[in-house]
């Protein structure tokens, strides 16, 4: 072992000296030996950590730039400000380090290391605690008598070797064998229990379990018994359902055409469910429960014109309709006061909108406030006395708020507001329809709960799972005693659970998919980095369980939408890819939502361009890093996802080393043209966010990938629903019309009896064992 003593450090220095001039000068063997430093230096430099241009390795390092290199090294947020991310983790406490402008001494570099491996002991308090664990951990070899002690000053090839070492540490803990293959089916049977909510008078429990394959809808009494099955569809699954006093409402569709029906259930599980809204190629949904009436509920239906929908009463035991406000033909969303009047209605072409409102039902609407483009105002629900709406709105500001409106003075007041994200959603007493708190999402869904019972009540459930559990509430009785909850994890399909907060009991009333063990799933690590043009895109990153993360094969997941965002959870695609043994990247590239309306309007018409770019820049960001084979790389989306995939092998032909698309955009152009008629509100939406097929014709000529086909090289499989009102089937015939033509073997999978994604289950099982296979042929067996 050399000591770095003073002489080793001028020696060092000499030979560096020496490197950077490039002299030809023979040298002894001695002197030829390359510096102990050089290859640990030479990885922070190749991964973008060390900036040779800026610094030597000798210099001292800064706190601040320790820092920095340390979130680089350490993490994926490679796009957020390091203190924020340090700040975050807690690597450093308040009065550790006093200035990130002075030199860092050594016990601090180590101290920082071992927090950010996990591996605090919380027995080291001083500097030289964590120098001697330091040593054992093997992080530094030396301390204490001839060796650096924990108040010398670090310098940047100590910091590599550090850093090497703390890596060499994490990965000691893997054979590189993966884990064992969990079966296809397992990730993706029907769910077994899945939207527990309680009946009005808090007796019962409804969810919903599968039957004959299908999700149907179970009752429970809620304080314990044998649950009754009530529904018995076999063709589809229940794609929702309500309580409507003491009886069961569900929608469901014909094939995956989404012209959803209203059906009542027979609730002896004998007796045949009627269709209330028997109406062929008719979409209707339920809008307002109407508390107080016994046999009818309030519906909106397309019935009479295909493109808008109107208002009507239904009688849940006839079927008779009963209009109760139709829609002029801009009317996009309506809502009903505390007492089921319809009271606010929303005008929307795509661009600007207006709130329309009324005192009273038999009163006109009237104005109540109008956004321009950018803009959002999206009522919630009406306040107790009716003379105020909750919404969400941007209107002034780039991030979502939750406001309050006074109806009559048109006064608003912010609830709750986040500078970072979007405020999605309100947790709300079901009584007094308070708010008791506000739902946002930064790298994982959060609440900021206002009500001080709440929040005693959440914090104490909360604690009896863990800090890597995410709880949420589902439903919560009048009183507020009683909780179901769904508790999950990236890891954990998750389960839902009976909470008695009087007695602090808890039940568990099932678990979502209890064949998936979370120890054999893969950690979900919220990432970011910078797009080439300087914006910070956020996402998502799963490697593969025992495995390095280096020259992974990688498949990249675009979302749909592209008016989405991918989130922080289990996700059954992601874990089945990453139990094959891919690292998965998921991106939340601009247009995305969540981030503010500044980041969804830069991907105003960029299909294909800066949306694109975004993705690609993920990829390049993750081969830079080492953790993806540049040569193994894949792209797997659906919808919008599906277009990305296809416009990432037609604009990058040499990126991607195989692709799925999965109802996928190919042509612009049809897509446009082809858009379910109750879209027709929003064509000016589309045509300002991906272009007017008239005014950009050259523009989405320019990104339609069934135009350039001729570019694509890597090799394709397709997958389609005959049914798809959205992505027509078209799309997917035209871009494989278009590479047969080409003699270009393509993959296609068409299912006549779904619609826009697969949602039966035998259907599903095909089409994610053929993606298995197909992805293993171009991705796996080259390695």
């Amino acid at each position: 072992m050399v000591k770095r003593n003073g002489f080793t450090k001028l020696f060092a220095a000499v030979t560096l000296s020496i490197t950077i001039l490039g002299s030809t000068m023979p040298m002894n063997s001695f002197a030829a030996k390359k510096p102990w430093y050089e290859d640990s230096v030479n990885q922070l430099v190749k991964s973008g950590v060390m900036n040779t241009t800026r610094t030597t390795p000798l210099d001292k390092v800064k706190a601040g730039d320790f820092l920095k290199a340390a979130v680089l090294w350490f993490t994926y947020n490679h796009g957020e400000d390091f203190s924020k991310v340090v700040n975050d983790l807690q690597w450093v406490k308040i009065g550790e380090i006093k200035s990130n402008n002075e030199p860092l001494k050594r016990g601090e570099a180590v101290r920082i290391i071992i927090r950010a491996m996990g591996l605090d002991n919380k027995e080291s308090k001083s500097l030289k605690d964590y120098m001697e664990q330091g040593v054992k951990l093997g992080l530094v070899k030396g301390y204490g008598r001839g060796s650096l002690g924990e108040n010398d000053r670090v310098d940047y090839a100590q910091l590599a070797t550090i850093f090497i070492n703390a890596r060499k540490i994490q990965n000691a803990s893997t054979d590189n064998k993966g884990v064992e293959k969990v079966s296809m089916e397992n990730f993706f049977k029907t769910p077994s229990t899945l939207g527990y909510s309680l009946s009005p008078d808090g007796k019962y429990l409804a969810y919903v379990a599968p039957w004959e394959s299908r999700r149907n809808v179970f009752i429970v009494p809620a304080d314990g018994g044998e649950a009754k099955r009530i529904t018995s569809s076999k063709d589809r699954d229940i794609a929702d359902y309500a309580w409507k006093d003491d009886k069961i409402i569900y929608l469901k569709d014909n094939g995956g055409d989404e012209n959803y029906h209203i059906y009542l259930a027979g609730m002896d599980g004998v007796t045949e469910d009627k269709d209330l809204t028997p109406y062929p190629g008719v979409l209707s949904y339920y809008v307002d429960m109407l508390k107080g009436n016994k046999n009818e509920i309030l519906i909106t239906t397309n019935k009479k014109d295909p493109r808008v929908f109107d208002i009507y009463k239904l009688n849940i035991l006839t079927g008779e309709t009963t209009m109760v406000a139709q829609n002029p033909g801009n009317i996009t969303g309506w809502l009903t006061d505390g007492d089921g009047k319809l009271r606010i209605a929303g005008s929307n072409d795509g661009i600007e909108c207006k709130i329309l409102y009324r005192e009273k039902e038999d009163d006109e609407f009237e104005p109540l406030l109008e956004t321009k483009a950018g803009e959002s105002f999206t009522p919630i629900m009406f306040s107790s006395d009716n003379k105020s709406i909750y919404a969400t709105s941007n209107v002034g500001k780039d991030t979502a708020a939750i406001v309050k409106l006074d109806l009559d003075t048109k006064k608003q007041a912010v609830i709750y507001e986040r500078k970072d994200v979007d405020v999605s959603s309100i947790i709300i007493n079901p009584t007094t329809r308070e708010v008791l708190g506000a739902v946002y999402n930064t790298d994982k869904v959060r609440a900021e709960i206002f009500n001080k019972d709440l929040k005693e009540i959440f914090n104490r459930v909360s604690s009896k799972f863990g800090n890597d559990k995410e709880v949420g509430i589902k439903d919560l009785s009048k009183d507020m005693n009683k909780f179901i909850l769904s508790v999950g994890s990236d890891r954990d399909p998750g389960a839902y659970y009976f909470y008695d907060s009087t007695t602090d009991k808890l039940k568990k009333l099932g678990d979502i998919l209890p064949s998936i063990n979370p120890e054999k799933m893969a950690k979900i690590i919220p990432v970011s980095y910078k797009s080439r043009d300087g914006l910070t895109i956020y996402g998502y990153l799963t490697l593969p369980v025992n495995k390095i993360p280096q020259k992974l094969p990688v498949i990249v997941n675009p979302h749909g939408g592209p008016w989405a965002r991918d989130s922080w959870g289990y996700n059954p695609e992601v874990q089945f890819l990453a139990n094959r043994g891919y690292a998965v990247l998921q991106v939340n590239f601009r247009g995305s939502t969540g981030y503010g309306k500044k980041f969804v309007e830069a991907g105003n018409k960029q299909w294909g361009l800066k949306m694109q770019d975004d993705i690609t820049d993920g990829v390049q960001w993750l081969i830079k890093q080492g953790i993806a084979d540049p040569k193994r790389v894949g792209i797997y989306g659906a919808s919008y996802g599906g277009y990305a995939t296809l416009a990432g092998i037609t604009f990058t032909p040499d990126l991607y080393a195989a692709a799925v698309d999965y109802c996928g955009v190919s042509n612009i152009f049809t897509l446009l043209n082809t858009i379910p008629p109750y879209w027709e509100s929003q064509r000016k939406m589309f045509y300002e966010r991906v272009g007017d097929p008239a005014k950009d014709k050259e523009l989405l000529t320019k990104v339609s990938p069934v135009f350039h086909a001729d570019k694509i090289k890597t090799p394709l499989f397709v997958a389609q629903g005959a049914n798809d009102p959205r992505v027509n089937k078209a799309e997917s015939d035209q871009i494989v019309d278009a590479l047969k033509k080409r003699n270009i073997n393509v993959e296609y999978m068409v299912k006549e009896n779904e619609g826009h994604g697969f949602a039966n289950e035998e259907n599903r099982f095909d089409f994610y064992k053929a993606m298995e296979s197909f992805f293993a042929k171009h991705l796996i067996r080259h390695e």
